[in-house]
C-alpha cells in the first residue's frame, strides 16, 4: 500500500486531477482507466473500495456506486514521474458498463491469469460455499483427501503424457493444476505463495530456469 500519498504531484495538471490504471490484482488484467484528485485517492484509501473523479458530473464517483460492482482495493502504486496511479484491485463483478469484466474487452490475456482467476475462484468457494460447489466438497472431506486426490490426478498426467492424445493430456494437466490449488488453499496458502518463492529462487538464481 502507498505510504506516503503526498508524493503524488496533483499540480501537473490544471484540474488537479491525474490518470489511474486500474488492474485487476489476481489476473493482472486492465480494467478501467479513471481520474482522481487527491480526495479521490484519500476516499479510496479510506473505504477500500476504488473511487474516481467523475469529470462529467463533477463530483466523487465510487465504481459500482449503482451496481454495486465495485472495485476493492488491494494495493497502489505510483509511476517514476509521481502523476499517475496503478491501481490493483478485486472487481465485484463486470467492470465496463457494457457487462464485461473489463472496459478492455478485446485485450487477449496470458494464460496464468486464468490460474489467478481459479485461485481467486477457489477461495470465494471457500468462504462462501455453495451446496454444489465441488470445491466446498473436496475440502470439506479434509486435507487427506485433498491430498490423495492431487496424487491420483499426478498418476493421470503421467499416463496421458505417455500413451493418451495431446488433448488427453491436457485435460489430465488442468485437472492437477486445479486440485493442487485446492490442496494449497486446503493448508492455508495461495498461489500468491508459491509466486513469492518463485520470485524469491529468481533473485537468489539457485535455480536454473
Amino acid at each position: 500500500m502507498i505510504q506516503d500519498i503526498n508524493k503524488i504531484d496533483f499540480n501537473k495538471s490544471p484540474d488537479g486531477l491525474i490518470p489511474v490504471v486500474v488492474q485487476d490484482h489476481a489476473t493482472l488484467q486492465v480494467l478501467m482507466l479513471g481520474y482522481m484528485n487527491q480526495e479521490a485517492l484519500q476516499e479510496t484509501i479510506n473505504t477500500k473500495k476504488v473511487t474516481f473523479f467523475s469529470r462529467g458530473k463533477q463530483r466523487l464517483w465510487v465504481k459500482g456506486e449503482t451496481s454495486e460492482n465495485y472495485l476493492l482495493l488491494r494495493d497502489i502504486f505510483i509511476d517514476c514521474d509521481q502523476d499517475t496511479i496503478l491501481v490493483m484491485a478485486k472487481p465485484c463483478g463486470p467492470t465496463c458498463h457494457i457487462g464485461s469484466i473489463s472496459c478492455f474487452s478485446e485485450q487477449r490475456m496470458p494464460g496464468l491469469s486464468h490460474i489467478g482467476m481459479v485461485d481467486e475462484i477457489i477461495q470465494e468457494r471457500i468462504v462462501n460455499p455453495t451446496e454444489n460447489s465441488y470445491t466446498h466438497k473436496l475440502i470439506s472431506r479434509g486435507l487427506n483427501k485433498v491430498a490423495q486426490k492431487v496424487g491420483e490426478e499426478a498418476v493421470e498426467v503421467v499416463i496421458a503424457a505417455l500413451a493418451e492424445t495431446r488433448e488427453d493430456y491436457l485435460g489430465e494437466m488442468t485437472d492437477l493444476i486445479y486440485h493442487s490449488l485446492v490442496l494449497l488453499h486446503a493448508q492455508g496458502m495461495n498461489l500468491d505463495d508459491i509466486a513469492e518463492v518463485i520470485a524469491q529462487r529468481h533473485r537468489n538464481k539457485s535455480v536454473s530456469p
